[in-house]
């Protein structure tokens, strides 16, 4: 009598697919007593997402990390794994297997992190069910199968980045509080001593939480505001450049043209007209959204 269940389905995309930065190999649901997996290396990656249960994973410097429901494991092209369910009790996972060029890009950012094979998870639930659907596209016969299984493949890894267990609900604590000040005339070293920080570990802080450094992070935000308040308002680029936090509006309008690529009263018109009502920082309702009446 099998003391576990699996499925698995492999496949391969063409070099065209491989273009669109992502591509997912194969897909996989198992549960029970699984058999230990490994020493082992492949050439592309594996996110093994443990949703019930427990085990242990070796880690690099040869020792035995518990592993505990809800965790991911990491595994990278070119490093040794070596990891297992409990034999006694068991667990539930489930694996997605990918490769592609944008996984540099992913790993830049901190959504890859191949010195974190072992990553606590805060809920497992949106990742398995975006594993589910990776599932059903990878049915025999799916013309779609591998445009469907590669655009999941980038939602599998926000999922998991939204679900580390070391982040807030909604996002890192830090990048939370910085984009919360990002509009105030604060040095880098001013936004470190008031989170106790060094400047250097703020750096530290921001780039695994956004691939970027702080003055990139919040340059981001400042500009993100800016692009808003000239499309939905009417208010003089000086004005829009003080609500963002620049006294120069001159340098304001280098600065955004640099970065942007346009200027902004350019920017404005290619919006077109401004929305009538102005601008509002208030969510919609997905079920109830805003109307706009013409009268």
């Amino acid at each position: 009598m099998s003391t576990y269940h699996t499925w698995m389905r492999y496949f391969t995309p063409s070099p065209v697919h491989h273009r669109l930065g992502l591509v997912c190999l194969g897909v996989g649901l198992q549960h029970g007593l699984l058999p230990a997996v490994g020493p082992r290396t492949l050439d592309h990656h594996v996110a093994v997402v443990v949703t019930a249960g427990s085990g242990w994973i070796e880690l690099p410097d040869g020792r035995r990390a518990p592993v505990t429901a809800p965790a991911l494991l990491w595994l990278t092209p070119g490093t040794s794994h070596h990891y297992g369910a409990d034999p006694h009790t068991g667990w539930d996972e489930c694996f997605v297997d990918f490769t592609g060029p944008a996984t540099a890009t992913y790993t830049e950012l901190g959504y890859i992190d191949a010195d974190r094979p072992l990553v606590p998870l805060s809920e497992a639930a949106a990742a398995r069910a975006v594993v589910g659907r990776i599932a059903r596209a990878a049915r025999r016969g799916n013309p779609l199968l591998e445009v469907e299984t590669g655009a999941a493949v980038h939602e599998l890894l926000v999922a998991l980045r939204r679900a580390r267990a070391d982040m807030a609900p909604d996002g890192d604590p830090v990048l939370q509080a910085l984009a919360r000040d990002a509009f105030r005339p604060l040095s880098v070293a001013e936004h470190a001593a008031r989170h106790g920080m060094t400047p250097a570990e703020l750096r530290t802080a921001v780039r695994r939480g956004a691939g970027c450094s702080p003055k990139d992070y919040l340059l981001g935000i400042r500009l993100g505001r800016a692009k808003e308040l000239l499309a939905a308002t009417e208010l003089p680029v000086a004005a829009v450049a003080r609500r963002v936090g620049y006294d120069d509006p001159a340098y304001f309008s280098r600065l955004f043209t640099r970065r942007v690529g346009t200027a902004p009263v350019r920017f404005r018109e290619q919006q077109g007209r401004a929305v009538p009502g102005g601008w509002s920082d208030r969510i919609p309702d997905p079920d109830d959204p805003p109307m706009l009446h013409v009268g």
